[in-house]
């Protein structure tokens, strides 16, 4: 399964970042053989709209889930639409969140985890 991991950085190894539409990067990874590939998130600075517009690189690059620390409303909107489940409450490094989603240890969020603006100090 193709899943997409926020991350503080390009590599496994790199923190789980806790920010959904404001993550610095999104780690798309094969989650059966490891394989991966990261993705820049422009939408970091964006003054409005990251949520969604986050949501749209995660979709368009074929994630089915996104492993995150928090997910706010518009993104977890957005998400759904595109048919991603979304799992919240991920953490520690981006290996050990998808080794995580492998052995059932995290659970599909129903809903938002925060409010809108979560993460830029608003």
């Amino acid at each position: 399964m193709k899943i997409a991991i926020t991350s503080t950085g390009e590599t496994l190894d790199s923190p789980v970042d806790p920010r959904f539409g404001r993550a610095a990067w999104f780690i798309i990874v094969d989650s059966d053989s490891m394989e991966f590939e990261a993705i820049a998130n422009d939408n970091v600075g964006a003054a409005g709209g990251a949520g969604i517009s986050s949501a749209k690189v995660v979709i368009d690059a074929g994630a089915e889930a996104v492993l995150t620390g928090n997910c706010g409303p518009n993104a977890h909107r957005s998400l759904a639409a595109g048919g991603v489940k979304v799992y919240t409450g991920a953490a520690g490094t981006v290996k050990e969140a998808v080794e995580k989603f492998n052995s059932g240890e995290l659970t599909a969020a129903d809903g938002p985890s925060v409010g809108s603006h979560f993460g830029t100090g608003i």
